[in-house]
């Protein structure tokens, strides 16, 4: 047999483990990070309800500074939308809309990267005596798509060291450090 034929099997046999593999991994991606913050509920939660307000504790836009950020009418909560568009790769583009808020304790806002699929992340906010514990997450559906799930394998490796950058950031910024 020649050796063409026998690559192609094996480039065949990859294909199929990759393609068969991706249907045993998880279709849904989640990652999450919490920290203490010394401060009540209702103190932190404007910082995450107000898109605008992110813009002091986000782990993405100091990375680049020319990004473009463009927001709607409502200016917090239910309805408010932020654009974001940079060429920075570690920031992209998308949008961003907040979909639930039940203040001071949950956030949900629906994220759409384009091309790079859509996500659902959430703040829950917890009192702990005088602290409150802040859980900042994402999940996303990551459906019938192959390669979605493998790299949902991968997502908390790439997205939660920011989500707890961000959140440090968030603290030292309630915290008045």
């Amino acid at each position: 047999m020649s050796v063409l034929k026998w690559i192609f099997r094996i480039v065949i046999l990859v294909l199929a483990v990759f393609l068969i593999g991706a249907f045993f991994l998880p279709k849904e991606t989640s990652v999450a990070r919490s920290i203490a913050i010394d401060a009540p509920a209702e103190e932190i939660f404007p910082h995450v309800a107000n898109l605008k307000a992110t813009e002091a504790w986000s782990p993405w836009l100091s990375r680049d500074p020319e990004v473009q950020l463009t927001y709607g009418d409502v200016a917090e909560g239910v309805g408010a939308t932020m654009t974001w568009a940079s060429d920075h790769p570690q920031v992209g583009s998308g949008n961003m809309e907040i979909v639930e808020a039940t203040a001071p304790s949950h956030l949900k806002t629906a994220l759409d990267f384009g091309d790079m699929g859509t996500a659902m992340a959430y703040f829950d906010l917890v009192a702990q005596g005088d602290a409150t514990q802040v859980t900042w997450g994402f999940t996303s559906d990551n459906g019938n798509n192959p390669m979605l799930r493998w790299m949902g394998l991968m997502m908390d490796g790439w997205v939660g060291p920011d989500y707890q950058k961000g959140l440090e950031n968030l603290k030292n910024l309630v915290e008045g450090a």
